[in-house]
């Protein structure tokens, strides 16, 4: 379903390129639950931003389905985001004055979506957030403003979901939490999830674990028990 072709990435400085992708190569098939491992500076976010159509390569091809992203011109690529992909932020990126629910109204609004209310009305229930639909951020838990986000992400029925340290500012049984429900998303709802992390512990939750560093892919592995630590 993804699959990226000798993809590097180069930003210019005063001092010359940086290569924070060097040929990457990699497919994703669907349904796929994977986690991208790395330390700061490894190109995992660059790698999660080319993969949601967020930024496009310097080389190299994506293919999305059938089609070769990399060619698109910025607002085919911002319409395929938007039918393809649902993201989750490390801070949740929810507005502060709106309530629960109408944040997950959102993405909704802007593709012009009929029974938004019912349908955002539902993503929350789904996710053991009925009592909370008028909450505002600050009214509600960490853990509860993430379900949110994953409410908003699964809202607009997406076939990926692209999730950027999803759980660094939770605490441990939170985070985990959060993983199990990324997890019930992919065993019964075949939805591929991408969870871009630092910590082995939360790619444990993952069948197939990458480790980037210096822009490449050092060990990419699959396996049907959990995953352990990844040598660094």
């Amino acid at each position: 379903m993804i699959e990226l072709r000798e993809v590097s990435k180069a930003y210019w400085t005063g001092a010359g390129p940086v290569h924070a992708l060097n040929k990457l190569d990699l497919k994703i098939e669907s349904g796929e639950f994977l986690s991208i491992m790395g330390q700061s500076g490894s190109g995992k976010s660059t790698l999660m931003n080319i993969l949601g159509c967020l930024d496009r390569p310097t080389e190299g091809q994506y293919i999305l389905g059938d089609l070769d992203v990399a060619n698109l011109s910025d607002k085919s690529r911002s319409a395929l985001r938007g039918r393809w992909f649902g993201f989750i932020f490390q801070n949740y990126n929810l507005l502060p004055r709106l309530s629960a629910l109408e944040q997950v109204e959102l993405p909704l609004l802007y593709n012009k979506v009929s029974n938004r209310r019912r349908r955002a009305s539902e993503a929350l229930d789904q996710l053991g957030l009925a009592d909370r639909l008028h909450h505002r951020p600050n009214q509600m838990s960490g853990g509860q403003q993430q379900r949110v986000a994953i409410a908003r992400s699964l809202v607009v029925n997406p076939q990926v979901i692209l999730a950027d340290e999803p759980t660094g500012a939770l605490d441990t049984d939170t985070g985990n939490e959060i993983m199990g429900i990324l997890s019930n998303l992919v065993e019964e709802r075949r939805i591929t999830v991408v969870v871009v992390t630092h910590e082995p512990h939360i790619a444990d939750w993952t069948k197939r674990s990458i480790l980037m560093r210096d822009g490449l892919i050092l060990d990419d592995r699959t396996s049907i028990a959990p995953v352990t630590r990844l040598e660094e």
